[in-house]
């Protein structure tokens, strides 16, 4: 999780200008939540020191990534401030790799202030502490990329019925719930945790879209991509202390999924709500 943390740790080029960096990834390209998380990082800066009376969080974003980003280059973050209204702010964040996008995001963010409140109420599920971890599958087993993700992983994951990992679920279902958590602490505020959650969400999202067609990460010839990203936050977040997603794909057509995730904190209070659409390719039976 340290590592995640540096790389959120954006350096300041300009007073609308950041640069990141990437961590390692199996697949060789930049991993999408990562580039998110930091577009809403460098966002987040402008809104800080923007001179506003009071502090404003980010509550949503809608995102397209463009290009799959390059590894072994830097990403310029260039924000373009939109508007800073009595209570509300709008930024664009531009992800650059040789100055072509490979992320373009629009966030905007909130003042505190007292309002109609309502939420839904998570199912009931086990407790993280009676499911299997991802972290312990991983470590358990005599495969490269397996010792990778058991090195490398910045959050546990405990799906409620069973993972993807391996193979495909036992049921068509397209609906799926799992507990996450970082594997270590996370001191900063709601805008780092924020972007935490941000950064957690990515490799999850299309799972329900596997599920319910009898897929697994280890499927032949599937072809996975994050197309497009839409996330609200309702309430404060600490990815350090479980966090409970529960999952649903209304649809796939054409080549797309579309995967919605409502995320609940231990205490059960709904913190924040995402959808994601994404390229997912199998080979036609046969081929």
């Amino acid at each position: 999780m340290s590592a995640v943390l540096a790389v959120l740790d954006l350096e300041r080029t300009g007073e609308d200008s950041f640069t990141g960096h990437s961590l390692p990834q199996l697949n060789g390209r930049v991993y999408g939540g990562q580039v998110l998380a930091q577009s809403l990082v460098a966002a987040g800066r402008t809104v800080a020191d923007a001179g506003l009376k009071a502090p404003r969080l980010p509550h949503s974003v809608h995102g397209y990534f463009l290009r799959p980003g390059n590894l072994d280059k830097p990403i310029t973050f260039e924000v373009e401030r939109l508007r800073d209204g009595r209570s509300f702010s709008a930024r664009r964040t531009h992800a650059l790799q040789d100055g072509t996008p490979i992320l373009s995001m629009i966030t905007s963010f909130q003042a505190a202030q007292p309002g109609l409140d309502h939420a839904e109420t998570p199912p009931d599920v086990p407790a993280p502490e009676d499911l299997p971890s991802a972290v312990d599958l991983f470590t358990g087993l005599d495969d490269p990329a397996a010792r990778f993700l058991a090195r490398t992983g910045a959050f546990d994951v405990r799906h409620v019925a069973g993972h993807l990992y391996l193979g495909p679920s036992a049921d068509a279902s397209e609906s799926q719930a799992l507990w996450i958590r970082a594997r270590g602490p996370v001191a900063g505020d709601q805008l780092l945790q924020r972007a935490a959650l941000a950064y957690s969400c990515d490799q999850v999202m299309l799972e329900p879209v596997l599920r319910r067609h009898r897929l697994s990460w280890l499927t032949p010839g599937l072809s996975v991509a994050s197309l497009d990203h839409a996330m609200w936050w309702h309430r404060d977040v600490q990815v350090d202390d479980w966090l409970l997603y529960v999952q649903g794909s209304p649809s796939a057509q054409g080549g797309r999924g579309l995967g919605l995730a409502r995320v609940f904190t231990r205490s059960g209070e709904l913190a924040a709500t995402i959808a994601q659409e994404g390229m997912v390719r199998v080979p036609p039976p046969g081929s």
